[in-house]
């Protein structure tokens, strides 16, 4: 008889799931049980934090939801941490538990690994969080799961699954996967307006955070089309090349990009929260824009945060930038340079007062590793990265010193990244400290033979 558990792995290997972090017990072993039957690879960290930060670096490098197995009550809270960073940063990850039997649940009886409400623990730090009552819904529910991932800001999602419901009958079910919901597309008359507004713009700049991963040959040709130089935050790093003449890099929190900010008269926002650790790390005060503002985002609810924009637009990066780029292509385009000036002017500020020595441990690593992925943590280096570093390609450089903020991601993150990315060399990047708090993770790495270079940064 196919239980639950075992029809669980066969569906996440028709979702294209090809990687699994975990730690066996009691609790999920009847979750692993199908996974022989699977083609689908196993990691064993040696804590759930770990696990938790090897789904995050897997899923930064691949764009895929990193999947963990989590077990009751510690494993959850043990897992809770990653799980916020990856929340903080739009990260898609899919959590599945297990959890006690659906007739002792919030009995409070002192059952192995019990906790009041496990669901409502872990809702805070999920985009979502269910607890599965029938295995006759296994399949719609990983499909709402999935949808998240496919067609909204991403996220961990959290889904738990009784003791008993595991082990239930579950030859019934159809495991065939749904057809998923892409991104939303821009509403054409909010198209028409910012074509309008940015056809007006004599300074325009445009901003891109996390939310333009996907959206590289938009970007630059919008850039290109409105001459505009391109600044990022740091999980845009790449997603235009450093070497792109409007390429700006850098930080909104220093000075010369918060002054190009007040100085552009149209500002085209794509994927940025504007955010504190983004915009205001050394706490000069609210960001202000002297122009017109159009956001564009994913997320409906972030239009709304931090700064008020004269014309909010709910879309997907890639789409409303291809379709800005129709719209303003009857356009005449400014070729007067002035924007490949103000970006060089901009990169000139910024570089002007690097630390010459960690300036010369970035240069080092690029000539001996030019293609390489970093995983930073927080420490004095990922500050300095996070000002004066930047890629050719996004998903290339990412650390937990913005958003959240976690210490110990650097070693996990990084194993994970290797997973997703084997292709390209990948180098864990942490500081003494923080290095103490997933040190064990170095066996995992180790055991699977992962050829990842862990830096420790002597704070």
């Amino acid at each position: 008889m196919p239980t639950c558990g075992e029809m669980l792995v066969k569906l996440l290997e028709n979702y294209a799931v090809d990687t699994v972090f975990g730690i066996p017990g009691v609790h999920t072993i009847e979750l692993y049980r199908g996974l022989p039957e699977t083609n689908i690879r196993h990691v064993t960290p040696r804590h759930e934090q770990g696990a938790g930060f090897m789904a995050d670096g897997y899923a930064r490098v691949t764009g895929k939801p990193g999947v963990c197995l989590i077990i009751t009550g510690p494993g959850m809270t043990n897992i809770a941490t990653a799980m916020a960073q990856a929340l903080a940063d739009s990260i898609p990850m899919l959590v599945i538990s297990s959890v006690n039997d659906t007739h002792q649940l919030s009995l409070g009886e002192g059952r192995l690994h019990e906790l009041p409400n496990q669901q409502q623990t872990i809702a805070g730090v999920s985009i979502w969080s269910h607890t599965l009552l029938r295995a006759s819904e296994l399949p719609q529910i990983l499909a709402r799961a999935f949808t998240v991932f496919s067609s909204e800001r991403p996220g961990p999602v959290h889904i738990e699954i009784p003791l008993d419901i595991i082990t239930s009958n579950a030859d019934h079910l159809d495991l065939a996967p749904y057809p998923l919901a892409g991104p939303p597309a821009p509403d054409p008359a909010s198209i028409n307006a910012a074509a309008g507004i940015l056809r007006q713009a004599s300074r325009p700049l445009i901003a891109i955070g996390g939310g333009a991963k996907n959206a590289t040959k938009a970007l630059i040709a919008l850039a290109e089309q409105t001459n505009a130089p391109v600044v990022n935050t740091v999980n845009a790093k790449g997603v235009i090349p450093y070497s792109h003449p409007l390429a700006v890099g850098g930080s909104g929190s220093q000075d010369a990009i918060r002054d190009e900010f007040s100085n552009a008269d149209v500002v085209l926002a794509v994927g940025t929260e504007f955010s504190e650790t983004d915009y205001d790390f050394f706490y000069h005060g609210a960001l202000k824009v002297g122009g017109k503002l159009i956001r564009v985002d994913i997320d409906p609810r972030q239009l709304t945060r931090n700064i008020r924009p004269d014309l909010p637009i709910n879309s997907d990066a890639a789409l409303a930038l291809s379709a800005l780029t129709v719209a303003l292509s009857q356009s005449e385009a400014p070729h007067d340079g002035r924007g490949i000036t103000r970006a060089k002017a901009l990169r000139s500020a910024l570089t002007s007062n690097q630390d010459a020595n960690y300036q010369a441990v970035f240069a080092t690593i690029r000539e001996a590793l030019p293609e390489v992925i970093i995983a930073g943590d927080s420490t004095q280096a990922t500050y300095y990265a996070w000002l004066n570093y930047e890629t050719e390609q996004p998903r290339r450089y990412f650390h937990s010193a913005s958003g959240y903020g976690t210490l110990g991601y650097a070693i996990p993150a990084a194993i994970g990244a290797s997973l997703g990315n084997t292709d390209v060399p990948v180098i864990g990047l942490i500081g003494d400290g923080a290095a103490q708090f997933t040190l064990a993770e170095l066996a995992c790495a180790a055991e699977i033979k992962t050829g990842v270079i862990f830096l420790l940064w002597n704070n």
